[in-house]
């Protein structure tokens, strides 16, 4: 505190600062970087631990015999499911008031704005079947879900089989203390979607459903499971929910413990956990899966039913089925084993899951990386932004005067209102087409060229992105004359404000989201200015633009999954993620796309006009 009080050291610091400021800045990006690097190095990582008391270790054997009867019951839901084309609806709830359960159903329809083309779908229309176990030791206050998604063709028909035969198995047994609901929701998330806001009397996506005739209790954690096959090599768990939200640690450090418990080969983003953490391979695979971690974060939609739970405080994640070429196979009845067993600890929770983190990084199911270890790497880059900005301050504090012929010292004007004012409010505008006329103009622009809605929606999108690169671009003139020397530092000191408080909010929702925007934001804002050279740093900018950084985000994650693409492959998958990216918005209420429209890219439009500023 005696260095900022005093005056003359104050002065001496910010002195020091300004001068070695440019140094200090590529020292923090390069410390940020290396950081987030080695957060994947095992001796910087935590190693999972149970924190919930209530779901320690006990005595107890898991028990689930039917196995091959689950398998058969799949079979035939796969039968009835050809037979009438979608959902057996009728068949489902004879088979759950078979097996003691109170069953009901809910209708649900959503018109999508515009097709969505991958799923080949428009007006979506289907019925949510679920049945109610109730708790015979408990006031049913509380309740745990499995779910399982009805898939078109021979996609899950296990899964729904498995979660019939645990029904009857748990109905069987006495020591439940809270209600279980079964649900297998049509239209996978449309579906869970429609049952949700049901469940919990809210709409919030404007979709039309049947309201729901039985409820439980409050939901406190749920599992969504997917098999496709009779046996499985492994069990993926998918963690990765809607806006970068993940399930409390404690519920994948219970999967990660009946599966070593059980025998069963369990991963995390489709990998393995290894031990040889000091080798370059070791390395190399922890790095993989922390990045394809981050990726999916980053994307803010769900990577499965479970997703959609999270926005509701509810602990879930989903379990996949991985049948590979591993000789090492799991039958249906192990896996009822560790659903079973799941689902006691699950049972004896008094209250929700909230002992251990929500907030983390998973190189391995066996490691993972806390909120205080991860966030220095990103404050590493964002002080690069407060950095620029004192200097800026700075000079624009003590402008530098000149002396005119007659030896008068002048100095110069400050900027007015409207040169700053005017690309603020263009670039905030281009970001509001951007983010409302893809949809609002699908229809006009199928009707003059030859291209579907979906297509429209996209290449319009891209258009009017293409197309903000000319429009806000020395608009600082329109109003107010030339552009002054002083214009464009106050016009960047307001834009590298900006850009670190919208990085620092979009850090603390979703931290991936946030740390891949500094990572290619952070240089750009730094170091342009309207004295650099022209076309290599507009190259740059383009380059780390929020839609190339999108394409070249598509072409890495095809690689970490080991499934790389061609050019024209990747082209198409960046197209496709464009349109999910609208929709996910649209239907479940993902960030990614407004903030992308109305926050990033007129963030970006600004840097890009001080580019040019004359």
């Amino acid at each position: 505190m005696g260095l900022l009080s005093d005056p003359n050291r104050r002065r001496a610091l910010i002195g020091m600062l300004t001068r070695l400021n440019a140094p200090i800045c590529m020292i923090c990006y390069m410390a940020g970087v290396a950081w987030f690097m080695g957060l994947a190095f095992e001796p910087f990582t935590l190693r999972t631990y149970m924190s919930e008391n209530a779901m320690g270790s006990t005595m107890v054997e898991e028990r689930f015999p039917a196995g091959e009867r689950a398998l058969a019951t799949g079979r035939e839901f796969a039968a009835h499911k050809k037979k009438t084309g979608g959902m057996p609806v009728d068949w489902l709830v004879r088979t759950m008031q078979a097996r003691g359960l109170e069953v009901y159903t809910q209708r649900f329809s959503r018109k999508l704005p515009f097709p969505d083309e991958d799923k080949e779908r428009y007006m979506v229309k289907g019925t949510n079947v679920y049945g109610i176990l109730r708790a015979p030791r408990a006031p049913r206050t509380e309740a745990l879900v499995l779910s399982a998604p009805c898939s078109p063709g021979n996609e899950n028909n296990q899964a729904v089989g498995l979660l019939l035969g645990l029904a009857q198995y748990f109905r069987s047994q006495i020591y439940w203390a809270k209600d279980i609901i079964f649900l297998v929701n049509e239209h996978d998330l449309i579906g869970m979607q429609a049952w949700l806001e049901g469940y919990h009397h809210t709409n919030t996506t404007g979709m039309d459903w049947s309201p729901l005739q039985g409820r439980g209790g409050s939901i406190q954690a749920a599992l969504s499971l997917e098999l496709s096959s009779d046996v499985v090599t492994s069990l993926d768990l998918v963690l990765e929910g809607l806006n970068g939200q993940l399930p409390n640690l404690d519920l994948a450090n219970l999967f990660y413990a009946f599966c070593q418990k059980i025998g069963v080969l369990c991963t995390t983003q489709g990998k393995l956990p290894r031990n040889d953490w000091d080798t370059t391979s070791g390395y190399s695979h922890a790095v993989q899966t922390m990045m394809l971690m981050v990726l999916k974060q980053a994307s803010s939609r769900p990577w499965g039913d479970h997703g959609l739970f999270l926005r509701y405080h509810i602990e879930a994640a989903s379990i996949k089925g991985v049948n590979s070429f591993r000789q090492y196979k799991t039958d249906a009845t192990t896996v009822g084993r560790l659903l079973e067993g799941m689902y006691r600890k699950l049972n004896n929770l008094l209250e929700r899951l909230h002992q251990s983190y929500f907030f983390y990084l998973m190189p391995s199911l066996t490691r993972f990386v806390s909120i205080g270890y991860y966030m220095p790497a990103f404050g590493l880059l964002a002080l690069i932004l407060l950095l620029r900005a004192l200097d800026l301050w700075v000079q624009l504090s003590s402008p530098p005067t000149r002396t005119t012929e007659d030896g008068v010292e002048v100095v110069p004007a400050s900027p007015g209102v409207l040169s700053i004012l005017t690309p603020l409010v263009i670039s905030h505008l281009t970001g509001v087409a951007l983010y409302t006329l893809p949809v609002l103009s699908q229809e006009l622009a199928v009707e003059h060229f030859p291209v579907s809605e979906t297509e429209a929606v996209v290449l319009t999108a891209i258009a009017i992105y293409t197309a903000g690169l000319a429009l806000p671009h020395n608009t600082h003139r329109l109003l107010a004359g030339e552009g002054t020397e002083q214009g464009w530092k106050v016009l960047k000191l307001v834009a590298v404000l900006y850009l670190a408080v919208l990085l620092g909010c979009t850090a603390l929702i979703n931290f991936s989201l946030g740390f891949i925007l500094a990572l290619t934001l952070v240089p750009l804002a730094a170091f342009i200015t309207p004295h650099v050279p022209k076309t290599l740093s507009a190259v740059v900018m383009v380059i780390l633009s929020p839609g190339l950084t999108l394409l070249f985000a598509v072409f890495f994650f095809q690689e970490l999954q080991e499934t790389p693409v061609t050019l024209q492959e990747g082209w198409m998958l960046y197209l496709s993620v464009i349109s999910q990216g609208i929709l996910d918005h649209a239907l479940y209420g993902s960030l990614l796309y407004p903030l992308a429209a109305l926050l990033v890219y007129p963030c970006w439009l600004l840097f890009w006009n001080i580019l040019f500023w004359k």
